[in-house]
């Protein structure tokens, strides 16, 4: 990595030649408040992206695939003044879009990435993504408000999709449920064809729904292959104490593991390759 870029970006919060009086913050309808640093991508683009080339290359040594969290800023970014006491004075912005992946996909070859496409998510950002075939995401959590067009739904997915049973932003899926309106409970075990379970089968039932859809990967955060419940939730977005927390002891895997392994195999998902998502 080229060490100025990556030191202004630690120290300055951007890159170089980014303005300093504005940040990152999401629509004020957005669930959270969390700020990111406002990247000056005319003066990335006249590097080549060099810096984000090589800060993936570097990542890709280590992992399969590269989740792009808010995939939609790409497209464009909510850019709000530094100081402004709500995101309400903020606008919309245009991101690098489709030049910046061409340059990385010109430098890397494939593109292992998931694009995080959750919130408000316009036919830009969609057409974006499709381009260069980087899968979106669907989270379980969100399928059952009883609408059968709901895109959360597996019914509803296409195979160059990743489902997650819930991200490190939702609750564990047991907790998930004991908090679960009536209707929406009903409308989960509807759905599955089966009677009515408890807390306890909820994790189980969403694992097995996530390994038996079409979508090319199946995730499930490890508190939900435990089957725990609130005390191991990950983080609450815009509670700014008290997340990444929870931790787990070696003891607790090997049966949890095993029961994943049984999954995996009776679901034909045990021998998958994240670099190749099937086309569809």
């Amino acid at each position: 990595m080229e060490t100025g870029a990556t030191g202004d970006l630690v120290r300055h919060r951007h890159t170089k030649g980014a303005a300093t009086d504005r940040v990152d913050l999401k629509p004020p309808a957005s669930h959270s408040d969390s700020t990111n640093p406002v990247y000056d991508w005319e003066a990335v683009r006249r590097t080549g992206y060099r810096w984000c080339i090589e800060r993936l290359r570097a990542l890709l040594a280590h992992v399969d695939a590269v989740r792009l969290d808010h995939f939609r800023a790409f497209a464009a970014a909510w850019h709000v003044p530094a100081g402004a006491p709500t995101a309400q004075s903020g606008q919309w912005v245009p991101g690098p879009g489709a030049e910046f992946f061409g340059a990385v996909q010109r430098e890397l070859g494939d593109l292992p990435f998931i694009a995080e496409d959750l919130g408000l998510i316009t036919p830009d950002v969609c057409a974006l993504r499709d381009q260069f075939r980087v899968p979106g995401t669907r989270v379980l959590q969100f399928a059952f408000d009883g609408h059968p067009d709901n895109p959360y739904l597996p019914d509803n997915y296409i195979p160059n999709t990743v489902v997650y049973t819930g991200t490190h932003d939702n609750p564990t899926a047991r907790e998930w449920y004991e908090e679960l309106p009536d209707a929406q409970r009903r409308a989960l075990w509807s759905y599955l064809k089966r009677p009515e379970g408890r807390g306890s089968d909820a994790a189980p039932a969403l694992m097995q729904l996530a390994w038996s859809s079409r979508a090319a990967l199946a995730i499930a955060p490890l508190q939900d292959v435990l089957n725990l419940s609130t005390e191991a939730r990950m983080n609450v977005p815009g509670r700014a104490e008290g997340n990444w927390r929870w931790r787990c002891t070696e003891d607790t895997l090997t049966p949890a593991f095993q029961r994943l392994h049984d999954l995996t195999k009776t679901s034909d998902r045990a021998f998958f390759d994240s670099h190749r998502l099937p086309e569809g």
